[in-house]
């Protein structure tokens, strides 16, 4: 457990790099940027677009400097941080455009760093510079951990794995930890065989099935080159009442490791990072969520408190620049709104905004701002008006991948279909319990409307002028201007 002497030194050296990024800052005004997600978010191909937009520019009539003409140019720079990979955006970039596949997801940390020439609104010229940090939401629901003891997290996860439908995917789990007791001697092949077991549970929750949300230890799922120390071969256990553990057993075996984790997992992550960022956003794929039913749209709004709990919000000041850097603007975007007709994006922004407000207005109340949108970084359909029977439906075109399934047909990644998503529900809290799900848009188009959400491939990007790709969006726009419209002022 951590002491509040290593708690103080820890909150010294956040102080101490703040006040070197404060230096630096005074001669190259500089907006760290955070973008997480959980799982299959589109955190990759959100910050390729951000990145491509800025390089390149193209339609973004919400985002003002940019729209003005008041950003001159934008070019990459060496990154600051020199060990901490670089994102990797010409392939990225390529794959999208040249390939028209997805990139793949990253799963560890990454930086880069763009300087942006713009005018003020005065006429004086300036530079921002943007240095944009990519890193995988799992982390970010580490960080409560750090002031969480091992017994409570443990009687934490437990509880949590005996609700439905995480129950069912824990069996082989629950039998091994039966068979374990916690006052009993240190046994290292049963510790590794609990920790393979819990895993493999993290790892089922996670399934698109399921589409589960909370599930820390972040670097179980991610382990990189980790993978295989004691700092991640442990598991929760179930512990008796009124007990202490023994020296030697294997629940003091459990805490050392779970003690471990914090110290040289989540607290570098945080000290080095987390604790740097100016501004945030948080991309959540929400319609995995409602694919997979109530249960995955509880457990994402218990996750997405879980990351506004975690974040040091306020409004940014001059002495919270020099000692405790603080996020003053979280933006939270439903990905993938390319996916529904757009008569239903006030809709998905209403439902994620419910999902937040709570949480949202705490952070409000500490002088930060947030907002909700729904966007797509990257617009893979069209939209149309279909003919069907006697009605005209409106309905979402594009090609999808290859292998997809759907009405009972295998698409084969190069012809557009027409797919009728549906209409999302009105009522958040019907829809959590269970009550609401998607509705056809016609009764003659019921057995028409696929609510399985199609994986559709990257478009076929046009051509300018001046032979430069432009990478059609649903708000980007609205996301830039959120968080970075009031730097480029």
């Amino acid at each position: 457990m951590a002491s509040p002497f290593s708690d103080l030194v820890e909150e010294a050296r956040v102080s101490a790099r703040a006040l070197i990024d404060y230096g630096e800052g005074l001669f190259s005004p500089t907006v760290r940027l955070g973008v997480t997600g959980l799982s299959r978010a589109g955190k990759t191909v959100f910050i390729t677009a951000l990145i491509h937009a800025l390089l390149r520019g193209g339609r973004f009539p919400v985002f003002e400097a940019l729209a003005t003409g008041r950003i001159a140019g934008a070019a990459l720079a060496p990154q600051p941080d020199d060990a901490v990979p670089r994102f990797a955006y010409e392939a990225y970039v390529g794959a999208l455009i040249e390939e028209r596949r997805w990139p793949q997801s990253t799963v560890d940390i990454s930086e880069l760093r763009l300087v942006i020439d713009y005018q003020r609104h005065s006429g004086a010229t300036r530079q921002l510079t943007l240095d944009i940090v990519d890193y995988p939401g799992e982390w970010l629901l580490d960080l409560p951990l750090l002031s969480k003891p091992y017994e409570e997290w443990s009687r934490e996860s437990l509880a949590l794995s005996r609700t439905a439908p995480r129950d069912r995917l824990a069996r082989d789990w629950h039998a091994h930890l039966a068979t374990l007791n916690p006052l009993g001697q240190e046994d290292e092949a049963a510790t590794r065989q609990a920790a393979g077991l819990f895993t493999d549970y993290l790892r089922a929750c996670r399934d698109e099935r399921y589409a589960m949300s909370l599930l820390p230890p972040g670097r179980f799922l991610m382990p990189g080159n980790l993978a295989g120390s004691p700092a991640l071969t442990f598991a929760p256990l179930d512990l008796p009442d009124g007990e202490s553990a023994p020296s030697g057993s294997l629940w003091a075996m459990m805490r050392r490791r779970y003690d471990a984790y914090r110290s040289a997992v989540v607290r570098p992550f945080f000290r080095d990072h987390f604790s740097r960022l100016d501004r945030q956003i948080v991309l959540v794929d929400a319609l995995a969520a409602f694919n997979a039913g109530p249960d995955a749209l509880r457990d994402l709004e218990a996750a997405l408190a879980g990351i506004l709990d975690c974040f040091r919000v306020g409004r940014s000041t001059f002495l919270s620049s020099l000692f405790r850097p603080r996020i003053d603007r979280i933006l939270f975007a439903a990905t993938k709104a390319d996916h529904l007709h757009h008569v239903n994006h006030d809709r998905l922004e209403a439902i994620l905004k419910r999902m937040v407000e709570r949480a949202a207005s705490r952070a409000g109340d500490s002088g930060a701002d947030v907002d909700v949108v729904a966007l797509a970084a990257v617009r893979a359909t069209r939209e149309a008006r279909v003919k069907r029977g006697s009605e005209t439906l409106p309905a979402i075109l594009g090609v999808p991948e290859q292998g997809e399934h759907a009405g009972g047909q295998t698409f084969d990644g190069k012809t557009e279909v027409a797919t009728f998503p549906g209409d999302l529900p009105d009522d958040i809290d019907a829809m959590l319990k269970g009550e609401a799900g998607f509705r056809g848009l016609t009764d003659a188009a019921a057995d028409a409307a696929d609510f399985r959400f199609l994986r559709f491939r990257p478009p076929t990007v046009e051509r300018s002028e001046d032979d430069a790709p432009a990478l059609p969006h649903i708000r980007l726009d609205r996301a830039l201007q959120f968080l970075l419209g009031d730097r480029l002022q």
